[in-house]
């Protein structure tokens, strides 16, 4: 990943390097929507003491949210959740075992008071996006970048050929 020239605002960890080519689409999309942030490799079980120190030092580094990549045993997003009060957002990553579905269910049944957001196996840049939109609360420049990154992809479908016959309905 590039050097970012501001704080992170968003720290993205992955439970191991095998997460990357997963949460690299998240990394795309907040360069996309100009957001700074860093990606790590911490395993919540094989490195426990790590994660606590980056997560407690995340808001003096300028983290505002992170996004928590995991398969398999899927405890990760759920360990950050439980150590700091910033928003976590969970992404189940696809895995050998029901494709993920296990890693989901994982993330998604977290207990009473330690909430996760949840996005689809896979889905790091659903991730990116509602990390961006969390953090455009608090900036409207943030906030007309999604706007016109959404006006966009809607410009783009309804250009699409397939929809010639769909212009101008009602």
């Amino acid at each position: 990943m590039a050097a970012q020239t501001q704080a992170a605002r968003v720290g993205i960890v992955c439970g191991s390097r095998s997460d990357f080519p997963v949460m690299e689409k998240a990394v795309e999309m907040l360069g996309k929507l100009g957001v700074p942030c860093e990606m790590r490799a911490i395993s919540a079980h094989r490195a426990p003491d790590l994660l606590f120190r980056f997560v407690a030092g995340a808001d003096e580094r300028g983290i505002r949210v992170f996004i928590a990549a995991a398969g398999g045993a899927a405890h990760l997003p759920g360990v950050i959740a439980a150590k700091t009060i910033l928003p976590v957002i969970g992404v189940p990553i696809p895995t050998q075992v029901a494709g993920g579905l296990d890693s989901l269910l994982s993330i998604v049944q977290m207990p009473k008071g330690i909430p996760v957001a949840t996005v689809a196996v896979g889905g790091a840049e659903n991730a990116a996006l509602l990390a961006a939109e969390i953090l455009a609360l608090a900036d409207p420049a943030l906030r007309d970048r999604l706007v016109a990154f959404r006006a966009a992809q809607t410009k783009s479908i309804e250009e699409d050929e397939s929809n010639a016959d769909l212009r101008g309905a009602p």
